[in-house]
């Protein structure tokens, strides 16, 4: 199983807001993970590999971004 990250990781290595990337993927436009609704909360799954290979970075390199 890959790594995963949160939305914070996310929205912080596309230069965007923690909202854009909970809707995103609550409408399926983002590509690199999913959300689920369990009863009435979100939960969102965000793959590491999948990012960052949605923004053309390499795994060390985006490592160091999250870090």
């Amino acid at each position: 199983m890959g790594k995963k990250i949160s939305v914070r990781e996310a929205a912080e290595l596309m230069n965007c807001s923690p909202q854009f990337i909970r809707i995103g993927l609550q409408r399926g436009t983002l590509p690199f993970g999913y959300a689920v609704k369990m009863s009435s909360k979100w939960t969102y799954n965000i793959s590491a590999h999948q990012i960052n290979k949605y923004l053309g970075i390499e795994s060390n390199e985006s490592q160091e971004k999250v870090q």
